[in-house]
């Protein structure tokens, strides 16, 4: 959940959310079928390490497996489960091969309008959102202006899976 009380003065500051699960669903056939069974890494280091030149934690930052293709533990239907933030590559395909699949895909997500929702903030609004199903991403276009807001995120039980 996001609660924004805070609104660029000058306008901006939206946020754009993703359905992944009709970004699954409008793939070919035999798209599916290629990503079905595949892995890919999410490596928390990519944004903090990488975009933002921070300094590692103790420890290092979460890096994991999970199924590109995933299937919502609610609902049982299924999710393309990358993102151009967190996901390094996929097991198992060459470096060409996972680079040229994971733009492919992330491409797919950012230039399909019916997958998209913007929310225009005004002070006062509430979102909430499942973060299994849904990528989101904030619209920088109000620098130096600020937009301010508190966040709530619910813990999962489980990694994904198939």
């Amino acid at each position: 959940m996001l609660y924004i009380t805070e609104t660029p003065a000058c306008g901006g500051g939206d946020t754009l959310f993703a359905d992944m699960y009709l970004a699954y669903e409008i793939l070919s056939d035999r798209m599916k079928d290629f990503l079905d069974p595949l892995e890919a890494v999410h490596d928390g280091a990519i944004p903090y390490v990488g975009a933002y030149r921070t300094t590692p934690p103790e420890g290092g930052y979460p890096r994991n497996r999970h199924p590109v293709v995933t299937r919502h533990p609610e609902t049982g239907r299924k999710v393309l489960y990358v993102n151009r933030g967190f996901t390094s590559h996929i097991v198992g395909l060459g470096p060409e091969e996972s680079r040229s699949t994971l733009d492919m895909l992330y491409d797919h997500i950012a230039t399909t309008p019916r997958l998209h929702c913007r929310v225009q903030w005004e002070p006062n609004t509430l979102t909430f959102w499942d973060n299994r199903c849904t990528q989101h991403h904030a619209v920088w276009d109000s620098y130096p202006h600020t937009r301010r807001g508190e966040r709530v995120s619910i813990l999962g039980e489980s990694a994904p899976s198939r």
